[in-house]
């Protein structure tokens, strides 16, 4: 089946979701409904939106189906989903054994109370750079911080979103994420020169979130930590150094569910090998509707791609490159910028999105005379900004799940990336930073 022409009317079933599933909490809540968020899965929400996207069109029910279905498939949903469980299970695991507890008791017997938020920003951003990804980083730090929320007042919704926002910055910025080696394949430029141009724009955007973060902590009360044993935070300590090492994100939360039952076996004296895969199992479940969701939402990126949608932003945007027929660098920017925006909006997948406009934002970047560096920079740094900024997105669902909060919740609390999008605004309006001249 060859791909349709792009067109708008692709994108209106995702609109659909979105008016759905944020309309209705949204509604909810000026009913006075409690948890209003919480009244509608997202899961459930979707499913209108993807009857919609297979009724497109005059092709075979059977082979949009097909389409869904290689969607659904795609090796970055399947990917995210394993992770999920690995994480759900590391999580669980390490809860049962008293793991999470005594992390927290003994970081917030060394850690100032008004440290606490810039503190797991900052964890957070060093693992995700070491570690390239930030799936990995929220499926580490997100239990501590839910475990951190038990003991102050500071919100479970604040700790989470700051834990995920520092895995955003980390991830935006590290040499081996996927996202970082995207931007300069696609846009012919050295991973360390897109380095230097993206963190002149994240630096500034990470000390504003950080200094808000200390402001808000200041203001909160956190229990002094309890008695603790350090075997019992051997495992996040053993992640931790697995992570910075550069070791494969699967293998880190594989040893970290082993270690917490090695834990479990000498700590905990009614822990068995039974207890420990019904804990196991238990994480499991406790990813099983954000594990839906992300195929569901795999499927229906796809079904939009193939009727057009996808297509039909990049040629409008290319469009906009242009005026008067001569293109100009701010114009060019701006394109490339939305580029990003859009089709992460589209995808859920900040990847996947660098990749799809990859082609189309090097050939604004070459007319507009935006260097190649730059225009990595600006791919990446959009891209994360939505990912960061959109319910659906995987790593608000995964931080979500961890800690049992409606995905907006967690939006909500996203301080870096709104500064984020505000330094990306300021630097294309006034042209910062410049790229140096190639020697």
């Amino acid at each position: 089946m060859k791909q349709r022409e792009p067109r708008a009317l692709a994108l209106a079933p995702l609109a659909l979701f979105l008016t759905i599933f944020i309309g209705t909490g949204v509604a909810l809540t000026a009913g006075g409904t409690e948890m209003a968020f919480y009244q509608l899965s997202a899961t459930v929400a979707i499913l209108p939106a993807i009857v919609w996207a297979l009724a497109m069109g005059r092709d075979k029910l059977s082979d949009k189906i097909n389409i869904f279905i290689r969607g659904m498939g795609d090796s970055n949903i399947v990917t995210m989903c394993v992770i999920y469980l690995l994480a759900g299970a590391f999580a669980a695991t390490a809860k049962a054994i008293g793991g999470v507890d005594a992390t927290v008791h003994l970081g917030l017997s060394i850690i100032p109370a008004s440290m606490v938020l810039p503190g797991l920003f900052v964890v957070a951003a060093f693992i995700a750079t070491a570690m390239g990804t930030s799936m990995g980083t929220i499926a580490a730090i997100a239990p501590i911080a839910v475990g951190v929320a038990e003991s102050s007042d500071l919100g479970p919704a604040l700790l989470v979103g700051t834990v995920v926002a520092g895995a955003m910055f980390g991830d935006n910025l590290s040499m081996i994420s996927d996202t970082t080696i995207a931007a300069t394949r696609t846009q012919g430029c050295a991973m360390a020169d897109k380095f230097k141009m993206n963190f002149k724009l994240a630096l500034p955007a990470a000390l504003a979130t950080m200094a808000l973060l200390f402001t808000l902590g200041a203001s909160g009360t956190v229990q002094s930590g309890g008695e603790y044993s350090l075997l019992k935070v051997l495992p996040y300590v053993a992640i931790l150094v697995m992570a910075v090492s550069g070791i494969n994100v699967f293998v880190v939360l594989a040893s970290g569910i082993a270690l917490c039952g090695v834990v479990g076996f000498i700590t905990v004296a009614d822990f068995s090998l039974l207890a420990f895969s019904q804990d196991i199992y238990k994480g499991f479940q406790g990813m099983q509707e954000i594990l839906v969701l992300s195929l569901l939402i795999g499927g229906l990126g796809e079904l939009i791609r193939y009727h057009g949608g996808i297509d039909w932003v990049i040629r409008a945007i290319q469009r906009l490159a242009t005026r008067d027929g001569k293109p100009g660098q701010r114009s060019g920017e701006v394109s490339i910028s939305a580029l990003a925006a859009v089709a992460d909006l589209c995808t859920a997948n900040n990847t996947v999105a660098i990749i799809l406009t990859g082609g189309m934002a090097k050939e604004i970047a070459e007319e507009s005379g935006v260097d190649p560096r730059r225009s990595a920079s600006l791919l990446d740094v959009f891209s994360c900004v939505v990912q960061g900024l959109i319910p659906y997105g995987a790593q608000i669902l995964l931080a979500g799940s961890i800690a049992g909060l409606s995905p907006v919740a967690v939006v909500g609390n996203m301080y870096y990336c709104f500064a984020l999008a505000v330094m990306g605004v300021i630097g294309i309006v006034l042209g910062f930073p410049k790229a140096p001249k190639a020697r």
